[in-house]
């Protein structure tokens, strides 16, 4: 499948479609079981090199990324559950009796940076209360199907995949191109949303969230500081991503034909570039 919109803004990577399937899938790079990995990492590789990236319930690489892509609520088999989870994410286990052994059995263990963040904190969160009301309005979920796939949109058939949304790699002026694309067909709606999360899960269950509503959003994301440093060499510095659910991908492409994509100030803001 060709994207109109990637040519229109002259995409200097691949989108990425995210696929539900059931079928092992063929030729495709996994994280070992349970062995640790950046889900993000695997969308950007797909972007970048065109390869099929597969996860399931054995090799989603963290917790986090396992509750992005929908297999339920990982968070549970953290180090020490959800309340060592809520800790990590805020203040840190250093004053925790229940946290503090684990995170000096993971520091004898070589753990390193996980260590310290799990003893100290990763303070994206002010406190542990408020990470329990992130984690109740997290809209978890377990999909019905074995695996996920990520993989560049020019290897997919829609008619056979089932494609749950398309992932951008865009600088700022991309970015405004695909914010101003998806509220051009419904300018009175908000069309897009810069939710807080991981960055897997803006590409992963709150998109999968937005197919329930009638008019689906498109999110933005990469605003997860953790994700950019994963993925810094792979995608450089300056980029964010643009989920759009399916329908709203599909919307987005039939509108490039006459839109502002085809204007003088969009070639203009292009050939400015040095």
């Amino acid at each position: 499948m060709k994207s109109t919109i990637a040519e229109a803004i002259n995409l200097e990577t691949e989108p990425v479609a995210l696929i539900w399937t059931d079928k092992e899938p063929e030729e495709s790079t996994r994280f070992k079981p349970q062995a640790w990995g950046c889900v993000v990492s695997l969308f950007a590789a797909a972007a970048t090199r065109g390869i099929t990236g597969a996860f399931d319930r054995q090799t989603y690489g963290c917790w986090g990324g396992g509750v992005a892509l929908g297999f339920g609520n990982q968070y549970e088999n953290f180090p020490g559950g959800t309340e060592c989870f809520c800790r990590f994410l805020s203040t840190g286990n250093e004053d925790s009796e229940q946290g503090r052994p684990i995170g000096d059995q993971m520091r004898s263990q070589g753990w390193g940076r996980l260590a310290d963040d799990f003893l100290k904190g990763e303070r994206y969160i002010k406190d542990p209360e408020g990470t329990k009301r992130f984690l109740e309005n997290l809209p978890l979920r377990d999909i019905p199907s074995k695996f996920v796939l990520v993989k560049p949109v020019g290897q997919v058939d829609p008619e056979k995949d089932d494609v749950k949304n398309v992932t951008f790699f865009v600088d700022p002026d991309r970015l405004s191109a695909l914010v101003i694309l998806a509220n051009y067909e419904r300018p009175q709606e908000e069309n897009v949303i810069i939710p807080w999360a991981a960055g897997c899960q803006v590409m992963g269950i709150l998109a999968y969230r937005e197919l329930d509503r009638e008019h689906p959003r498109g999110l933005v994301g990469m605003t997860d500081i953790s994700a950019r440093k994963n993925v810094r060499a792979t995608l450089g510095q300056h980029a964010l991503s643009f989920t759009a659910p399916w329908p709203l991908f599909q919307e987005m492409e039939r509108n490039v034909e006459g839109s502002f994509l085809q204007r003088a100030t969009w070639a203009a803001l292009q050939n400015s570039k040095s």
